[in-house]
């Protein structure tokens, strides 16, 4: 049995402000990895609408006649804007679908030292791919790849600094990693937006791939923080099969994570149809300066970021009277919030008409979106950490991850009826879309946290003989 089975940081109480010293090199690896990858997706819709697929390039980009039979093939013609967002929705899943292959290799083979290094490689290659159109697909291929690599097991590794009992301050460590997502998610937009808008697009893209340098530095530093991941020996299993409470667990896990998938797609909306929205509806000229349309995806994070001491001390006084919500009822929160978010573009779009959004009601939305994140997503990896089986505890966290897969490919699929639908009915849609994750938490979410409750004292029973 290692030490954090029985409760003890793995870090042998090396901590800072409270949190293991990983944390924060972890958090900073995250950040700059963020920062390249948000600022290149920030980028990616409105280069393909606005730029490369109406433009006598795309016929050079290597793939590219293959690509567009494959897509129109499985989902039908499909205009500019639908194969833009189709695209983007495609790339944004698989994403976060590699992963699972990821985490099997760190699981089996390598650990997650090795696969994390691994991964910033290929996304430093996929980055710096984007700089030319010839490469454009292989570019998002190798991002895909490197993601796979990468997500999962950094967060995997969070995990493994904490005790295994001690939920609450798992979360809060998931917060302040989720911190240094949003951190660097709020810089990459705003840094290579601008860039973009000044200097070309490619620059935009390069200055993604200087970042994805400063990430491998950051995480090389850290390793002697980090949990021991030695990869099992040749030839010998990595863990014993799984046992019937552990299936069980799995199995519950597995619901809780589709539940959230419907919040997601309306987020993911965001950073897809949402800013072909603000660039195309919204009145971006403020005294006389065009708002660069990428700015949005920074406020998101923005938000994220300052309302994460809020929730902190929130939860802290709530946690002191007894009163804190579970996981399950965070995420509901999220939900609602998320709801808000998209009713505020539906109205932005209904007051308009047939004119230009003021400013304000993307503004709101942006804010909101963040708000709903840190509601909703660090509490999902703080669960799947604490909840799944240890035996496939990088596997399970990447498979964390299927959920922005399937919410990544669901909001390519319903861009689609943006422009058959409008603005205000399509925004109207989304918000439903994310109540749904609200509705089925009332409906399910007490019967599931009592059903894992109830399997985690009968595995820390079995321990205890």
């Amino acid at each position: 049995m290692d030490r954090n089975e029985i409760g003890a940081p793995i870090t042998g109480g090396q901590t800072l402000w409270g949190h293991p010293k990983g944390l924060y090199f972890l958090a900073f690896t995250e950040m700059w990895e963020r920062f390249s990858f948000y600022g290149m997706r920030t980028l990616l819709i409105l280069y393909m609408v606005q730029d490369l697929l109406i433009s006598d390039r795309v016929d050079q980009v290597a793939g590219m006649p293959a690509y567009r039979s494959v897509i129109e093939g499985l989902f039908g013609p499909l205009s500019t804007q639908a194969f833009a967002s189709q695209t983007f929705g495609l790339y944004s899943g698989f994403v976060y679908f590699t992963p699972l292959f990821g985490g099997l290799i760190a699981d089996r083979w390598l650990g997650a030292r090795k696969t994390v290094l691994i991964g910033i490689a290929l996304m430093t290659a996929g980055h710096f791919a984007m700089v030319f159109d010839t490469s454009f697909l292989v570019a998002l291929l190798l991002l895909v790849l490197g993601s796979g690599c990468l997500k999962g097991n950094v967060a995997t590794q969070v995990g493994q600094l904490y005790p295994r009992a001690d939920e609450a301050l798992r979360s809060r460590g998931y917060a302040i990693f989720s911190t240094g997502i949003n951190v660097g998610a709020t810089i990459g937009p705003l840094i290579c937006g601008t860039l973009a808008q000044f200097y070309g697009w490619h620059v935009g893209f390069g200055t993604a791939g200087v970042m994805m340098l400063i990430a491998a530095v950051v995480y090389l530093v850290g390793l002697r923080h980090f949990a021991d991941d030695a990869p099992p020996r040749r030839g010998v299993e990595p863990h014993p099969p799984l046992e019937g409470e552990e299936w069980g667990m799995l199995r519950l896990v597995a619901a809780v994570m589709f539940i959230i998938i419907f919040v997601n797609i309306t987020f993911d909306q965001m950073f897809n149809v949402g800013l072909i929205f603000v660039s195309e509806r919204v009145a971006l000229d403020v005294g006389g300066f065009s708002v660069p349309a990428a700015w949005f995806a920074s406020e998101d994070s923005l938000s994220s970021i300052l309302i994460l001491p809020v929730l902190l001390m929130l939860w802290r006084w709530q946690a002191s009277r007894g009163k804190e919500p579970g996981d399950l009822g965070k995420m509901a929160t999220g939900s609602f919030i998320m709801a808000l978010s998209a009713l505020s573009l539906a109205l932005g779009s209904w007051l308009a008409g047939n004119g230009k959004v003021s400013i304000i009601f993307p503004a709101i939305a942006f804010c909101l979106s963040g708000i709903s994140f840190m509601f909703q997503w660090p509490t999902m990896l703080a669960l799947v950490s604490r909840r799944a089986p240890k035996k496939i505890a990088a596997l399970m966290m990447a498979g964390a991850y299927l959920t922005a897969f399937a919410s990544g490919i669901g909001s390519g699929f319903t861009a689609r009826w943006y422009e058959p639908l409008g603005g205000t009915s399509f925004w109207l849609l989304h918000a439903g879309i994310a109540l749904m994750t609200l509705v089925l938490v009332v409906l399910f979410g007490g019967i599931l946290r009592r059903r894992m409750d109830a399997l985690d004292q009968s595995v820390e029973a079995a321990r205890a003989e």
